[in-house]
């Protein structure tokens, strides 16, 4: 195998980093609410350029009279910083198109060192890629409705997932003694239900949080529940227990309650498979990697109390937002790779019981 920093594993790792760094970008364009800031796709105002004055956005909006009208309404412009973000946002998206193609023929043509699930992977990396592109298009085409925007950051933690997934099945091949790959795969699969249930959840959580963060026309959920302490947090409304007679109220406490429930399950589960390993005599890789993902979720609870806490009458915390989002994705994708990365060990008896 090759060594040091020529090891192909590495392109897939550089390529989560830039998934992360698309993801950040995305979220900088919810904290300027500038999601509408180029009203077309591919191009922006009908340029491919972000340096749009007002006088030529008003022009744009003059010359296109079927385009779905800005939520803010007619005759409202956007600052260059504000177009910026969406317009790099796109731009990062195209480049990253490059080297991903590059990723799917190098596996393809690395297979018979690395395995057809590497070469697949990376194949589907490619065409997540595409239908994330589309996804976006959607959130254009839809003025930032609240489902597009779930199915956009959905679609991206996935992407990311599957791109480190690849990279950890290449270090697998490539010999790394990682402690999940030293547990029996019998343990694994015992567990593999559970592990299946926290990714799956935190992915839900994920999406609930991503439609409360939406702005679009009618929602602002995120600000449903009132904001400061205790109004706004621990209660909404004043109340732990609040009258849902609003689409956000009733988002809002669902997610609340989502993220309270998961995290019990998580350190609840990450305890139980502690108590398992240690029966077993197994590694202790599986519960440390939950309890990795129990704590990123506790943590990113605390900041989304926070953004509520800290809200005043002049906004909410933004950079607390930005936090809560990249809190959350990390979350999501440690708990897919987790589940997935049990995949990568062979199907064989042993290990302890489940429970």
């Amino acid at each position: 195998m090759t060594a040091g920093w020529r090891r192909p594993s590495l392109l897939p790792l550089g390529l989560v980093a830039v998934a992360v760094i698309i993801i950040v970008a995305g979220g900088t364009i919810r904290i300027l609410d500038a999601g509408e800031s180029c009203p077309d796709w591919p191009k922006c105002f009908g340029t491919w350029t972000f340096d749009v004055s007002e006088q030529e956005q008003l022009q744009w909006w003059e010359d296109n009279p079927e385009a779905t009208e800005d939520t803010r309404g007619a005759g409202y412009t956007y600052t260059t910083l504000e177009i910026f973000s969406e317009w790099v946002h796109r731009l990062l998206v195209g480049l990253v198109a490059v080297p991903i193609l590059i990723n799917a023929l190098w596996m393809h043509r690395l297979r018979k060192t690395y395995g057809t699930r590497v070469r697949n992977t990376a194949a589907l990396a490619g065409v997540l890629l595409v239908l994330q592109a589309g996804v976006g298009a959607l959130t254009v085409i839809y003025d930032n409705r609240d489902w597009t925007v779930a199915l956009h950051l959905c679609m991206a933690t996935i992407w990311t997932s599957t791109l480190l997934h690849q990279y950890i099945a290449m270090r697998k091949v490539e010999g790394v003694p990682w402690g999940m790959f030293s547990t029996s795969g019998g343990f694994l699969a015992r567990h593999r239900a559970r592990t299946d249930a926290f990714a799956a959840s935190v992915l839900v959580l994920l999406a609930l949080g991503a439609w409360v963060s939406s702005t679009a026309p009618g929602a602002q959920y995120n600000q449903a529940c009132s904001i400061g302490f205790p109004d706004g947090w621990p209660a909404c409304r004043g109340q732990l227990l609040p009258t849902v007679d609003h689409t956000g109220v009733l988002v809002q406490m669902v997610h609340r309650m989502g993220a309270l429930v998961v995290g019990l399950l998580l350190v609840l589960g990450g305890a139980r498979i502690r108590t398992a390993s240690r029966a077993a005599g197994e590694p202790m890789a599986l519960h440390r990697a939950v309890d990795i993902t129990a704590g990123l979720w506790m943590a990113n609870l605390l900041v989304g109390a926070g953004y509520i806490v800290f809200a005043d009458a002049d906004g909410f915390p933004e950079g607390l937002s930005l936090l809560h989002l990249v809190l959350g994705v990390t979350a999501a994708v440690v708990a897919i790779s987790v589940t997935m990365m049990s995949r990568l060990v062979s199907p064989v008896d042993g290990g302890g019981e489940s429970e």
